[in-house]
């Protein structure tokens, strides 16, 4: 195992202000056992709760990697698949892909499932904010 909160084998963890790189993470998934490939992209949408939304900004806390690691660590190890997620931080314009999650399975039924439950984990466990630009100028944290 390496040190505490970095990814282990078969599992990729990144915070960056960078685009996610789907291509880097369905090449660390996938094996040649592997018949099923899931990505989840999280996109910014241009409204929330009947607000419309013009942006947002993504801020992490200074460990949000390392849980980030965990969490995918923790599918991983239930699943005993190779799992990968990427969240992005910055200032985020509608239709940017902010999360990024890949899972290869054998079959399309284990890979859905573990896709769904790294990003349910991650939304959990991760400590990301999101604070929306909303028409007229304003501005709302979501989810603290």
């Amino acid at each position: 195992m390496g040190e505490p909160g970095t990814p282990q084998p078969g599992t990729f963890a990144r915070v960056s202000v960078d685009a996610p790189d789907r291509a880097a993470l369905e090449s660390f998934v996938m094996t040649p056992a592997d018949g099923a490939l899931v990505v989840f992209e999280g996109v910014v949408r241009d409204h929330d709760h009947g607000v419309a939304v013009t942006a947002l900004d993504y801020e992490a806390h200074p460990d949000a990697e390392r849980f980030l690691a965990e969490a995918c660590r923790e599918v991983a190890d239930a699943t005993g698949l190779r799992v990968a997620v990427w969240h992005r931080v910055g200032e985020l314009a509608i239709g940017d892909v902010a999360l990024l999650a890949a899972v290869a399975a054998p079959h399309r039924a284990e890979a859905f499932a573990a896709c769904a439950r790294l990003v349910d984990r991650v939304k959990e466990s991760t400590p990301i904010w999101k604070r929306q630009h909303v028409e007229g100028g304003a501005t709302e944290w979501v989810g603290l």
